[in-house]
């Protein structure tokens, strides 16, 4: 495990539990994609504001990402998934688009609250449509 992830191993450690079980969710999406060839992880901790961990594919050379999974510091916490608006389809319609909303970049974004097995698979598919296109370089 490289230290990018040993930090956010960390940062899941000092995480309380919820009723909304969103650090469940949030472990769940990242083991999701740790096992992919080719991802770097980069975690960018804004202390008191948002916990990021950002995946890029080793061939993307035109993106510095292909998704940023925010821990949003609240109370409870909750996830915002976003993904540059050109990686991905969202049929459902069920993302927010967000104008120049992922470093400068327009976005599509997901908001998870609380543990929702339908809305996290449906994350978890547009995950893997966002590392597919960006395995593409």
């Amino acid at each position: 495990m490289n230290n990018v992830l040993n930090e956010v191993e960390n940062f899941i450690k000092d995480w309380p539990e919820s009723p909304e079980k969103n650090k469940q969710i949030f472990i769940r999406l990242k083991d999701f994609l740790s096992p992919k060839p080719g991802i770097v992880f980069e975690y960018v901790p804004r202390e008191g504001l948002t916990y990021s961990l950002r995946a890029k594919h080793e061939n993307q050379t035109d993106k510095p990402l292909f998704v940023m999974l925010d821990v949003i510091e609240d109370s409870p916490r909750w996830l915002s998934v976003c993904f540059y608006g050109d990686l991905i389809t969202d049929p459902d319609e069920a993302g927010d688009f967000v104008p120049e909303g992922l470093l400068g970049g327009d976005a599509i974004c997901f908001d998870l609250e609380e543990f929702d097995e339908a809305a996290i698979q449906y994350v978890e598919d547009r995950l893997e449509e966002a590392y597919i296109t960006a395995s593409k370089g």
